[in-house]
């Protein structure tokens, strides 16, 4: 059994590792707060400009748009979103082991030369700098900690060239969705090119409810040019509101984290307060022993 001292030392060290977390706890919980009144703020708007799409799809309208031609995959672009800090629980982790299994797929079908991955927070690109023969596109870890739109809608435009230039066949996104505090969802979707299906049969889902919007109206000046200048908006709030997401998500995730080693720790210094207190009155009781022992002798 430990000393009494080296058991108090324990307690001691654990109290103040109890404090540090404590502290993040509540620092990242503040944190949480004003990004997810962020993305809640951002959400109906983007919804908004998608529901947009989806009318004019719905609408029997015959709209081309070099952002819904399907190529041959040649070359594939991959945006990656995680955290330029660490002490999340499994934020990271789980999106750098998905992008490591996309890797391992994509480097069969195309080849390693033909994938391009755009790596937006420090983990992750550390990550891809371990990765034989892969280089990040760019570094966007200021992305991750402080999400703009001019920034995002930077990146976005970069995308949206590369794609209409050939360059890439096809744009997907890794990311972790936050859906509540205590539940991240790591999401895979393909960001380019716009797969109309999906939206098709939104619209028709939209469509049956007797609360959808008709979409029988007049369009000026054409429904091209109006889908023309509508495409480019939706992809940047796209990259813009996933930015959001992520952030809000990585806050979450630290918040759990932090609160379960708070926990943890109090059930440690519980148990170690139990042991402390044992192992003293033992001491008593045993000097006491010696005393009655030594009287009677």
């Amino acid at each position: 059994m430990a000393s009494l001292k080296e058991v108090k030392g324990r307690i001691n060290s654990i109290n103040s590792t109890l404090k540090i977390t404590s502290a993040m706890k509540m620092v990242a919980s503040a944190k949480l707060h004003k990004a997810q009144a962020a993305i809640e703020n951002m959400l109906p708007y983007e919804r908004r400009l998608h529901r947009m799409l989806t009318n004019f799809l719905s609408a029997g309208l015959t709209v081309e748009s070099p952002f819904i031609v399907k190529h041959e995959v040649k070359k594939i672009a991959i945006v990656v979103f995680a955290s330029n800090s660490s002490l999340c629980g499994g934020f990271n982790a789980n999106v750098i082991r998905h992008l490591n299994e996309l890797v391992e797929r994509y480097s069969k079908e195309v080849g390693l030369e033909n994938l391009l991955v755009y790596p937006v927070g420090r983990k992750v690109a550390d990550a891809v700098k371990k990765i034989k023969g892969l280089d990040p596109m760019g570094d966007y870890q200021h992305m991750s900690g402080k999400p703009n739109y001019k920034e995002a809608a930077e990146l976005a435009t970069e995308l949206m060239e590369r794609f209409l230039n050939g360059e890439v066949q096809r744009v997907e996104l890794l990311y972790n969705h936050f859906k509540s505090t205590s539940v991240q969802v790591l999401t895979h979707e393909t960001y380019l090119p716009i797969d109309l299906s999906s939206e098709n049969e939104d619209a028709q889902a939209d469509a049956s409810n007797a609360s959808a919007v008709n979409a029988d109206y007049i369009i000026e000046p054409s429904a091209e040019k109006i889908v023309e200048r509508l495409l480019p908006k939706v992809l940047c709030m796209k990259l813009f509101t996933v930015l959001l997401d992520t952030n809000a998500a990585e806050h979450a995730a630290r918040t759990m984290a932090m609160q379960i080693a708070t926990d943890n720790a109090n059930d440690l210094i519980q148990e170690l307060t139990l042991v402390y207190n044992k192992s003293r009155q033992q001491a008593i009781t045993n000097e006491l022993l010696d005393i009655v022992g030594g009287s009677m002798a």
